[in-house]
């Protein structure tokens, strides 16, 4: 990979990163105004459904037949991001933005680090390596002493 790709994949990847608390922090403020996190969390899906309707009217529609052939599971993730944005709409006021953020980066760090190791769901493998583990360990305890819990 060119390093000018890599460096504009990193960039969007940040943008998505300082994203990811500031969406969690608005919707968890429109639930809390609209004393229900779960219509919050609608209308946080609405807009996102026309976003990502208008980007695939513009780069072009999948083949309907390769929707149809995709395995059942792969279409799971969305449960996943509907669970994301539930708890985080609701345990966001209660528990802080930065400490509910700190939890799910510490369960993404351990989730990714798994999927590349053994390379699942169609993933490039990427074993663990003790420097690796070591550059986990040091962002967890850098996070951890960052927030406080409690």
């Amino acid at each position: 990979m060119p390093s000018g790709t890599a460096l504009s994949y990193s960039m969007i990847m940040l943008l998505t990163g300082i994203g990811i608390p500031v969406m969690a922090a608005l919707n968890s403020q429109l639930g809390v105004r609209l004393a229900n996190p779960a219509a919050a969390s609608v209308i946080l899906f609405l807009s996102a459904l026309f976003i990502a309707a208008a980007a695939s009217a513009v780069v072009g529609l999948p083949d309907l037949a390769k929707v149809r052939a995709a395995p059942p599971h792969l279409f799971f993730s969305g449960a996943f991001v509907a669970f994301y944005v539930l708890s985080i709409t609701w345990i966001g006021p209660r528990f802080g933005i930065g400490n509910a953020v700190f939890l799910v980066l510490l369960g993404q760090i351990v989730a990714a680090a798994l999927i590349d190791h053994f390379g699942l769901f169609g993933v490039p493998r990427s074993p663990l390596t003790a420097l690796r583990i070591g550059g986990m360990v040091m962002m967890t305890v850098g996070v951890l002493m960052a927030r406080k819990i409690g």
